[in-house]
């Protein structure tokens, strides 16, 4: 995946989100990438990342699971709409249930699949997971956007 151009990277270069902009120098630089059905990332925390020692911060496991769901959205509902590129969409709600403490030195894998949509919405489901243990979930729901909202055309 280093060599291969993330959903991210593809559809959004000069994006500038804390979780998921390329052109953000402070930004998370979640890098999302299609398999199968799922939508799918590896992340790497700096120490700077920690709630303390050892420990990644809930915050940011929150950031890496909106951000990747709703790229999961995104990409979902353009193919869905045979659309070539994404809407612009953004979250309307997300629920995150923190299973157990996500240790920082971990690669951290992060799934994300579609389990309802309509032509403009799609709910998602996202797993955090390190070590090979579920740490997080999440569920959300993300919508795109219309001429006139702050976000219409970000990408």
């Amino acid at each position: 995946m280093e060599s291969e151009k993330s959903l991210q990277e593809t559809y959004s270069p000069n994006g500038i989100c804390f979780g998921c902009g390329p052109a953000n120098e402070k930004g998370l630089h979640i890098r999302s990438f299609v398999e199968g059905s799922d939508v799918v990332a590896e992340w790497r925390a700096e120490a700077h990342h920690e709630a303390f020692p050892g420990i990644l911060n809930g915050g940011i496991i929150g950031a890496l699971l909106d951000c990747h769901s709703n790229w999961a959205a995104a990409y979902f509902l353009m193919k869905n709409n045979a659309k070539t590129e994404p809407d612009c969409t953004v979250t309307a709600d997300f629920h995150v249930k923190l299973l157990r403490p996500t240790p920082s030195d971990a690669l951290i894998h992060l799934r994300a699949r579609v389990v309802e949509s309509t032509l403009e919405k799609a709910i998602v489901e996202a797993e955090l997971i390190a070590n090979d243990k579920v740490c997080a979930t999440c569920r959300g729901t993300f919508v795109a956007v219309k001429e006139g909202h702050p976000a219409y055309h970000r990408w």
